[in-house]
């Protein structure tokens, strides 16, 4: 096996859908282990997020549709992993042209950052990983709501306004929280104590929210409408934007915190036109080939692609279905940590 060209991980959802239209059988909401059906499928991590691009889907939409629907909705249910905030990649296989595309909509520094952008001026040293993550300065222009955009417009069948409509709609109605919800709002309660409107949705009573209980976010459904209404540009050089820079550059720390946060809360330098300015890239694929398959993954600055491709490469070298088993998991864990020591040498410290 040779890799062809270099690749990366991803930092979103992937949702495993061909580009193929039409009704479609899937699981329900609960998440069942197993399903069957035809004409196309969707997967998430929240049955919530599923249930929605199910629905896009049964409705006459395409993969990309329903992704979108899905991938905004996660921006609701799965805050902490997903959202307009952030960025990510898209990885889209046209069924009909039997062709790979792939979106790269990771989030982009400030125009002025350094190699020391996250050294401590005071001693020279870098700052704690906490430290520099619950800061200004770890907030780099947005990618995810351009990579939804190009999506969107090259292979939708529906406007992006439409999958922001539907999940502004679950926003606004609220989803019930789940065991894992509250665990992740649990282990960030210190953070989040540290600013008044994060708190205000995060902890109310000052704890997380419970299971079983129902979370609402107006603001975040007021946010989507407000892009579907008036396009991404909005967001991208318009009022949305600003605030994200004001609030990077000056973050609003609140005067009364829910518990302690042993480091200050650093500004960060990221500037309106830093978010006016970002523009997604269609990078290639990776192409491996493994056993007389073809493998495609997201390139760089991911490391799927690669890391994938790499332990893949190892496990070539090996008959595995003639080992037991335990010898053979054995084989595929020892190859995914050499690929992914090779991914955190080489891909992390030049991307």
């Amino acid at each position: 096996m040779r890799i062809r060209r270099t690749t990366a991980l991803t930092a979103v959802a992937a949702l495993a859908l061909l580009g193929i239209p039409g009704a479609a059988q899937a699981a329900a909401p609960e998440k069942n282990p197993t399903a069957s059906g035809y004409g196309g499928a969707i997967a998430t991590v929240d049955p919530t997020a599923t249930a929605v691009g199910l629905g896009v889907l049964r409705r006459g939409g395409n993969a990309v549709d329903a992704a979108l629907a899905a991938a905004a909705t996660l921006g609701v249910t799965e805050p902490f992993s997903s959202g307009i905030g952030g960025g990510g990649f898209f990885v889209y296989y046209d069924a009909r042209h039997r062709q790979v595309h792939t979106v790269d909509g990771r989030e982009s520094g400030p125009a002025d950052m350094t190699t020391d952008y996250f050294v401590d001026p005071a001693d020279g040293q870098p700052y704690d990983f906490q430290e520099a993550r619950i800061s200004g300065r770890s907030v780099g222009a947005p990618g995810t709501l351009a990579t939804w955009q190009a999506a969107a417009s090259r292979w939708g069948s529906r406007p992006l306004s439409s999958a922001l409509r539907l999940a502004a709609g679950v926003a606004d109605r609220g989803f019930e929280v789940d065991a894992t919800f509250h665990q992740q709002v649990a282990d960030n309660v210190a953070a989040f104590g540290q600013f008044g409107a994060t708190s205000k949705l995060y902890l109310p009573g000052g704890a997380p929210p419970a299971v079983g209980s129902t979370l609402r976010n107006p603001d975040l459904a007021d946010t989507y409408r407000l892009i579907a209404r008036r396009g991404p540009g909005v967001f991208y050089g318009g009022p949305l934007g600003s605030e994200i820079a004001r609030t990077v550059q000056h973050p609003p720390v609140s005067s009364s915190p829910i518990g302690t946060w042993p480091y200050p809360i650093r500004p960060g330098t990221l500037t309106a036109r830093d978010i006016a300015d970002y523009r997604v890239r269609f990078p290639d694929p990776t192409h491996s080939d493994y056993r007389g398959l073809d493998v495609y993954g997201m390139s760089t600055p991911s490391s799927g692609g690669t890391a994938v491709s790499e332990a893949l490469n190892i496990l070539e070298q090996s008959k595995l279905s003639t080992l037991p088993v335990l010898q053979a998991e054995h084989r595929y864990l020892e190859a995914s940590a050499l690929s992914f020591a090779d991914r955190n040498r080489y891909v992390g410290a030049y991307n």
